[in-house]
């Protein structure tokens, strides 16, 4: 296909020599090259690379024209493309996140904003009604109560330590929402780790599960290839969270405070709950943080749990995590997470 004079290109993701290029041309944009992207298109003058597009699952990223070669509707053509590969592979609800000064341009592209970072990142996506759509279904499960608290949870897998958060959360509030990060980098997939937070917290009454899904934004699938300085790509990413939490999640379901588990280990985590704690209260949050629970001295936490399935070590598996999470490690739908975390 041509752009004008110009060809475009489908990069394989095994031609490291290509790849290598692209990466070179991006970094001219003032951009990095995403290391998870799935699918690119390169668009050349003759053997020079003058634009360029990728994606990773939904979201469109990595996506520049050369100064010299912009006002010629190329990266209009780039989107086009991309977003027709991505119906193919059955992804019609897509994003983007990008510089705020990028907004016009993918707006034109029939791109909306769901929130912004000012300065810093905006996100956007390409169905003007869906965002409202997640608000209308989270009313449905809206509970009132003077204390509506909020949990969100990755739970790669389901531990005691998740437990005890909930029912900490649960004694304390009148109700209790958790959100389940719904990503696909967890070596325990999306569905799996909802069932085993659902089984989990079968005994309170007083908690809703959810799936968070496309609005509870994952460190997994941020991306951060248009951040100058990397030191800033958590504080950003948290920034953006907490921006759509409080603009779409706390009204829809009527939020009034939000548990957090103390993190002395993970400093991504860190500093996202130190942004929480910053930012959330100036919208009428409370935050309440929970010391990690321990069991013989240890922290509980699902990375030992992995570790500790990497190391066949399941007599002490069991004493970290409830009885359903331990039933289902050892039912047949676990032997492929098992065999998966054993030949990492």
């Amino acid at each position: 296909m041509e752009y004008l004079s110009l060809k475009k290109e489908i990069i394989d993701n095994k031609d490291f020599k290509k790849l290598r290029e692209i990466e070179q041309f991006l970094l001219k944009q003032g951009l990095r090259l995403d290391k998870n992207i799935e699918y690119t298109i390169a668009v050349y003058d003759e053997d020079k690379i003058v634009a360029t597009g990728s994606f990773e699952n939904s979201i469109l990223k990595c996506i520049a024209v050369d100064k010299n070669y912009r006002g010629m509707r190329i990266s209009n053509k780039i989107i086009s493309e991309l977003v027709a590969e991505e119906y193919v592979r059955g992804n019609n609800h897509l994003f983007i996140y990008t510089k705020p000064d990028n907004y016009n341009t993918f707006g034109d592209m029939g791109f909306y904003k769901v929130a912004q970072v000012p300065g810093e990142v905006i996100l956007l996506e390409n169905d003007p009604c869906a965002v409202g759509r997640f608000v209308e279904n989270l009313k449905k499960k809206r509970v009132d109560g003077k204390v509506v608290s909020a949990i969100v949870m990755n739970c790669n897998p389901f531990t005691l330590g998740h437990e005890y958060l909930i029912e900490k959360a649960s004694k304390e509030s009148d109700i209790v929402h958790v959100f389940i990060v719904w990503e696909n980098k967890s070596v325990f997939p999306s569905n799996i780790r909802y069932e085993l937070a659902r089984n989990g917290i079968r005994h309170l009454n007083n908690v809703i599960l959810h799936k968070g899904k496309d609005y509870v934004i994952s460190s997994a699938t941020f991306p951060s290839y248009f951040i100058k300085r990397r030191d800033k790509v958590t504080r950003i990413q948290a920034l953006l969270d907490i921006e759509i939490f409080t603009k779409y999640i706390v009204p829809a379901l009527g939020i009034t405070r939000r548990y957090i588990g103390e993190e002395p280990f993970c400093d991504v985590t860190a500093i996202y709950n130190n942004v929480m704690k910053e930012v959330l209260p100036l919208h009428g949050i409370e935050i309440v943080e929970i010391p990690r629970f321990s069991k013989k001295r240890e922290i509980v936490s699902a990375s030992k749990v992995r570790e500790l399935i990497r190391e066949r070590k399941f007599s002490q598996v069991k004493e970290l995590v409830p009885d359903s999470t331990y039933s289902f490690l050892c039912s047949k739908k676990a032997i492929p997470i098992i065999d998966k975390i054993q030949n990492k």
